[in-house]
């Protein structure tokens, strides 16, 4: 039972150093940007996140409902 949970350890332990070895090594290294917003073909498309497109949305309905009263 014990080895079971050194081993898993173990193995997560290197998992993490390998995923990280690029930031941890490279000077400024950091995480891809995986988000929408931050992939430049994405936006030459006009693809934009569904929480901004609804924001915008929102923000839109707003100001024509100002405008109306």
């Amino acid at each position: 039972m014990l080895a079971t949970i050194i081993i898993t350890f173990c193995i997560i332990a290197i998992s993490v150093i390998l995923l990280g070895i690029k930031i941890l090594l490279k000077k400024g290294g950091r995480f891809p940007q995986t988000h929408i917003s931050g992939n430049k073909a994405l936006r030459k498309k006009g693809i934009v996140c569904a929480k901004s497109m609804d924001r915008a949305e929102q923000k839109r309905l707003n100001l024509l409902e100002m405008i109306e009263s």
